[in-house]
């Protein structure tokens, strides 16, 4: 199977599961993907960028594990639908997302509609897709990409914070309604984990000022979310349901 960085044990009752994981052409949606490789897990990765994604596969495949591309823009709701009516998933990472930041009053209307679209809509289009096909099969596991940005805002963030909140409360509901067709739903809060996209920012001044914030002194890894989402995925977490589980190395909890 894909190796899995740090070497987590096998977590009960993923063997032979099938997984839909969005957002899956970089970043934490390629690590999700590997992560749940590793677990036994059939993967399907859907993007908008075959290309990455066709590599990630073959790689898993390499390995010795299953995956699937699906070429899908998460945010054209009449192609989730048309896409995801024949599949069936036992898992659902809802991770598609992305930020645009900038001043409140200097966005431009398009700009917040695209992350609320992105980041919330999408989701929820994705989510129920999914939740069909799991309700007629008798169940499956659904985890909302969240951020701390729900839960304590910062500057220049107010379409990102709002729509990840606003996943939250998503979550929470979704949780309440399907629970009795044994689907969970549960939100992942990553703190600031270190990507290719930000690396550069948090080599500045700016991004060493911000990571001497975080009570552990360091910027999260891909690997330090993996316990996190396999709890929430497996027979190990059965019984929790409206879960919002944050993985940020204390900074939540951290002086203002």
């Amino acid at each position: 199977m894909t190796e899995i960085p740090g070497a987590l044990p096998q977590f009960p009752g993923l063997q032979g599961r099938s997984a839909l994981v969005t957002g899956a052409s970089s970043g934490l949606g390629v690590h999700f993907a590997r992560l749940l490789a590793g677990q036994g897990v059939a993967v399907t990765v859907a993007a908008r960028r075959a290309a990455p994604m066709e590599a990630l596969a073959a790689e898993i495949a390499a390995a010795g594990g299953t995956a699937e591309v699906l070429a899908l823009d998460v945010t054209d709701t009449a192609a989730v639908a048309e896409k995801l009516a024949a599949r069936r998933f036992d898992i659902l990472i809802n991770n598609a997302g992305g930020s645009a930041s900038g001043a409140a009053l200097e966005q431009d209307a398009a700009e917040i509609d695209a992350t609320l679209d992105l980041n919330l809509k999408a989701a929820f289009h994705v989510a129920r897709a999914a939740a069909a096909g799991m309700r007629d099969a008798g169940g499956g596991a659904i985890v909302n990409i969240a951020s701390i940005l729900a839960h304590r805002v910062a500057g220049r963030t107010a379409a990102y914070a709002a729509s990840k909140a606003g996943l939250l409360q998503l979550t929470r509901a979704l949780a309440l309604e399907w629970a009795r067709h044994g689907i969970r739903v549960n939100a992942l809060c990553p703190g600031y984990i270190e990507t290719d996209l930000n690396r550069d920012f948090f080599a500045t001044e700016a991004g060493q000022a911000l990571i001497r914030r975080i009570p552990q002194r360091r910027l999260g890894q891909a690997g330090d979310l993996d316990g996190a989402l396999l709890l929430l995925v497996s027979d190990a977490g059965r019984y929790i349901t409206g879960a919002d589980l944050v993985v940020d190395g204390g900074h939540l909890v951290s002086s203002l």
